[in-house]
């Protein structure tokens, strides 16, 4: 079974969001910390990923963050975490975050949150790691996400199993169950082979 000790959550960085992500992000930080788990996450000091360090560390956990240096320079630094890695730039920060990390969870977010839990899951698929991916799809906010990803395996773009790649749920207790029981999945060749059976249903 994999051991998880340090879990990613990806999540926005605006402070314009309703009180419901808000809300989220507090339940899941004391789920997280309630379970023995500490935090890595993007080492703003603003919107969700806030909320959800300052959630933990008030649990008492450890809490990572790792930020760029250009975004570190705008005084948007995190000063109260347990660690704070400045990177070059926001490819070492990912870089730095996958190794930092046992497990990925992406709430709600933007642009940022959406490349950052889709990087890992490309490299999962190409087995860079095993680590558990989840979204946490409150109130079906990546349904159109899954909707396309739905298009990719009826156009074979990607392969059906990798929905096995990562987890999708509305519920915080169910997330943590998926973390708790977690096993490494059975991968498949990434590329499909022109004339072999993969195209056969």
């Amino acid at each position: 079974m994999h051991k998880i000790k340090q879990v990613a959550v990806f999540c926005s960085s605006s402070n314009a969001l309703d009180e419901g992500f808000q809300d989220l992000a507090i339940e899941l930080g004391r789920s997280l910390a309630d379970g023995g788990y500490d935090l890595v996450f993007g080492g703003s000091n603003v919107g969700l990923m806030k909320i959800i360090a300052d959630t933990m560390l008030e649990s008492g956990r450890d809490v990572t963050g790792v930020i760029p240096q250009k975004i570190f320079d705008k005084g948007l630094g995190h000063e109260s975490l347990s660690k704070l890695i400045v990177t070059e730039d926001m490819s070492a920060r990912k870089k730095k975050l996958n190794e930092a990390s046992d497990a990925f969870i992406a709430l709600p977010g933007g642009f940022g949150t959406l490349e950052e839990i889709l990087e890992m899951i490309t490299l999962k698929q190409l087995q860079y790691h095993h680590k558990p991916i989840i979204f946490l799809d409150y109130q079906n906010f990546y349904q159109p996400l899954f909707e396309l990803f739905d298009s990719f395996y009826r156009n074979r773009f990607a392969k059906p199993e990798y929905r096995n790649y990562f987890y999708r749920t509305e519920s915080i207790s169910d997330l943590m169950k998926y973390l708790k029981h977690y096993e490494k999945p059975d991968f498949k060749d990434k590329w499909y082979w022109v004339g072999s059976d993969q195209f056969k249903d």
